[in-house]
């Protein structure tokens, strides 16, 4: 038996499998919590992954012969020449840059950014970081030695010292600064955004590649972005769209051919296989839920009944989600929005049901992006936590213009990135076929109307974004 340990570096928490390279069985699971904010000290996630690993590891039935990691994209890991970060790292859910970010689309134009990296960044992306440090914290700018995105970082503290620190063309393409269409960086875009400052980058590997071995001997892969973990885990091809429900919303498909999306809808990212991703982020999706339930003085069981017992539509209340800002449509310095209220629908059940119908119908518009760009709908696969709830599957079935499946509970970017880690072991020109199963759920009605609602709430809250 074959062992090997796939990494989930999340915004929350590690969560790391043991699995069995040949079958894709999970013989073991662990999980360590990372701090709240949206600036963290990377050594946490060190520690926490230690801890991940070592939990999994406990009942494992033998040695692990590689391991991989995916974590959240677009985080600023910036390191001196000592290897040590400079700062905190700046999260994917950090929206300080919003004005450098302005200001670096307005020199470049969408249309030029587009092309060349195959996004328009918003303030999630690395590059608009780079130009925050270097305008507001320069002397710790003038330090930096390198730059990495946070599941780099974590796989370099994996592996013994002296190994260059590498990345895949998956999580470099949500940097801002690397080319889907060549696989190559774009130093000069970087160093522009940067004040001029020329900071080392990763190594660029290939999707099955070895980025280096851990000081008892132990394959690292090259890794990869959660997005893309996720994508390959789920073995998504041609006519599936993966809808994920984490702390961010995600709406992406695996297609043969890039994109590149002036209006900044659509990010032209690249998967973990050779492909492209084309996706859209929202940066609301779970903590919508929780929120929600929290003001209701219930949990996230609570919340789906009460939301259950609610009709479509739930009343008139629509609830524009945006209760961290948001990253699609970019609106960074917005905030939530409940509307429609009469004294005859103010309801907890009205209530919770609008939090769920908010949260889905901005990934229904991400959804609709992705036909807009070309991307071909046979069904849809709806994950994450959150993607449990019986209220959301029964108000995704009608939101979605395509037939939604759920496939069953797991760790979809862990197990994307033993997926990889199998595959780099083996060296075989394609991942092993680890079986994936995955249930429709019915057509609801009312879908049409609550999209329809919440478009014009945001048209009149915010104007016509987009």
């Amino acid at each position: 038996m074959t062992l090997v340990i796939g990494v989930d570096s999340s915004t929350q928490s590690t969560k790391a499998l043991v699995v069995e390279a040949e079958t894709g069985r999970v013989l073991g699971e662990g999980r360590s919590p990372h701090p709240e904010g949206t600036e963290v000290n990377p050594r946490a996630w060190q520690v926490s992954c230690t801890r991940a690993v070592a939990q999994a590891r406990e009942n494992a039935p033998g040695p692990i012969a590689a391991i991989a990691v995916a974590g959240q994209q677009h985080g600023l890991v910036a390191v001196d020449a000592e290897g040590e970060p400079v700062r905190p790292a700046l999260l994917w859910n950090d929206t300080r840059s919003a004005a450098e970010t302005e200001q670096f689309v307005a020199k470049h134009g969408p249309e030029r950014l587009a092309e060349l990296t195959g996004s328009v960044p918003v303030p999630s992306f690395t590059v608009t970081k780079l130009a925050w440090l270097a305008e507001h914290e320069p002397a710790a700018a003038d330090r930096v030695d390198r730059v990495m995105l946070p599941h780099d970082w974590v796989s370099w503290t994996l592996s013994e010292p002296g190994t260059e620190p590498a990345t895949d063309r998956g999580d470099a393409s949500g940097t801002g600064y690397f080319s889907p269409r060549t696989g190559e960086w774009l130093p000069d875009l970087l160093a522009d955004a940067f004040g001029g400052r020329a900071p080392r980058l990763p190594r660029l590997l290939g999707p099955a590649e070895v980025g280096g071995r851990t000081a008892k001997g132990t394959l690292v892969a090259a890794g990869t972005g959660d997005n893309m973990g996720a994508a390959l885990a789920l073995k998504a091809g041609p006519g599936d769209v993966v809808v994920s429900l984490g702390t961010s919303g995600t709406v992406f498909a695996v297609t043969a051919e890039g994109t590149a999306d002036p209006t900044g809808f659509v990010a032209g990212f690249c998967d973990a296989t050779g492909h492209y991703l084309p996706l859209v982020c929202t940066l609301n999706a779970a903590r919508v839920l929780t929120t929600t339930a929290a003001l209701l003085g219930t949990d996230l069981a609570g919340l789906d009944e009460l939301a259950l017992r609610a009709e479509p539509g739930s009343g008139g209340l629509v609830f524009v989600p945006y209760l961290d800002g948001e990253r699609t449509p970019n609106l960074p310095d917005a905030s939530g929005t409940l509307t429609g209220i009469r004294r005859g629908n103010l309801t907890p059940e009205n209530v919770a049901r609008s939090a769920v119908e908010g949260m889905l119908c901005g990934l229904a518009d991400g959804f609709a992006e992705l036909r807009r760009v070309g991307v071909q709908a046979r069904r849809v696969l709806l994950i994450g936590g959150a993607a449990r709830s019986a209220a959301v599957q029964a108000v995704a079935s009608g939101l979605f213009d395509a037939p939604v499946e759920v496939p069953e509970p797991a760790e979809y970017v862990a197990l994307g990135a033993a997926r990889q880690a199998a595959w780099a072991l083996s060296g075989a020109p394609e991942a092993p076929d680890w079986p994936v199963r995955a249930e429709g759920i019915g057509r609801t009605e009312g879908g049409k109307a609550v999209r329809a609602a919440y478009t014009a709430a945001v048209a009149q809250i915010h104007g016509h974004v987009g």
